[in-house]
């Protein structure tokens, strides 16, 4: 049975992204992923994936997301060097690194005066998916789960949202004694937004863009 996976480079004689191109979707996708992770940080709410434990960690432990986001992805690395080369690798340290940065600021560029719950979690998680949905387009992740994702969507073609969806939920499920359960459930669906932005828009062979 053929299985789906991401198109590679040597398959698919079509354009590859320019330099320039990277660089302003690495920047937009970063900003927008910060977005997100603020209006969820705002309304007390839990993503999936590095994200998620590290906004988990901030609500237990009163250490700011940028600081645990940054530490917590260090190990991840060397995953994507042995598995996904030198270069994704780079890459994902460099969003890394701006989502990091940009969470850290948004802080002080935002306020909100007022923030509803059900629209922070579906606003908030279609913000979260789509920086994301830039970034795996240009061959960068944001470091944990995500890389783990799009290496076994290349390699078994386990597509991308459905295999973090799963692991989200696990994530969730430690927030149990953390978030009242309300915003447990918010996270819940918040989780399936982000993880169903990327299933339904990063289906293999869909996108023939390559870097």
């Amino acid at each position: 049975m053929k299985t789906e996976r991401l198109i590679d480079a040597t398959e698919v004689p079509t354009e590859r992204h320019r330099l320039y191109e990277d660089a302003l979707a690495i920047l937009t996708g970063t900003l927008i992923m910060s977005l997100g992770v603020i209006i969820y940080s705002k309304a007390m709410l839990l993503t999936g994936s590095t994200s998620g434990l590290a906004l988990l960690l901030q609500y237990a432990t009163g250490t700011q997301f940028w600081l645990v986001f940054s530490l917590i992805n260090l190990p991840f690395y060397v995953l994507a060097i042995k598995r996904l080369g030198w270069m994704f690798a780079l890459r994902t340290f460099l969003a890394v690194t701006l989502v990091a940065l940009f969470s850290k600021l948004t802080a002080g560029w935002v306020e909100f005066a007022r923030l509803d719950p059900i629209y922070a979690t579906v606003v908030g998680g279609g913000l979260m998916g789509t920086g994301l949905l830039i970034l795996f387009r240009h061959r960068t992740g944001l470091g944990g789960i995500n890389i783990l994702a799009i290496y076994l969507q290349e390699k078994f073609g386990i597509r991308a949202g459905y295999f973090q969806l799963a692991v989200d939920l696990a994530i969730l499920a430690a927030a149990f004694f953390v978030l009242p359960p309300a915003n447990l459930v918010l996270s819940v669906v918040g989780a399936a937004v982000v993880n169903m932005t990327l299933a339904i828009n990063h289906k293999p062979g869909r996108y023939a863009g390559v870097t």
